[in-house]
């Protein structure tokens, strides 16, 4: 199932368990968002909101907060001895669909499993031990 989502003046097309950069929105890290839905369905099972889907909801996770590529506003006037340089960073925030719903109908994604940090030291191969 996927879903149409408007946020920041812009709409995303996602699915569970996707990874989207959106513009920053008042919420940290490990939170849980909800954001408005605009289309929703599978196949030919497809619903379109007017502007949104009565019952329809996708629920967001907060990953990280970080900034865009730095954008450069340069303006010169030639032989005027005018120039103007400006520079900009955009708030951005990372999200992971967690869960789409609508029609009495859920999508979750699965669980991602925290990667395992290993304290043991590696073995030494057989050539490197050298005896004096």
């Amino acid at each position: 199932m996927f879903a149409v989502i408007k946020t920041g003046g812009k709409q995303y097309r996602v699915a569970a368990s996707d990874v989207i950069t959106i513009e920053r929105l008042s919420a940290e890290p490990g939170q849980t968002v909800e954001l408005d839905v605009l289309m929703v369905g599978e196949g030919e099972d497809v619903q379109v909101g007017a502007p949104t889907v009565d019952g329809a909801s996708v629920k967001a996770e907060v990953v990280a907060l970080t900034r865009g590529p730095k954008v450069i506003a340069f303006k010169k006037r030639r032989r005027q001895n005018s120039k103007r340089k400006r520079g900009h960073r955009q708030d951005l925030m990372s999200l992971r669909i967690v869960e789409i719903s609508a029609n009495g109908k859920t999508v979750k994604a699965e669980a991602t499993p925290r990667k395992a940090v290993s304290t043991a030291k590696p073995e030494a191969e057989a050539g490197d031990t050298a005896e004096a």
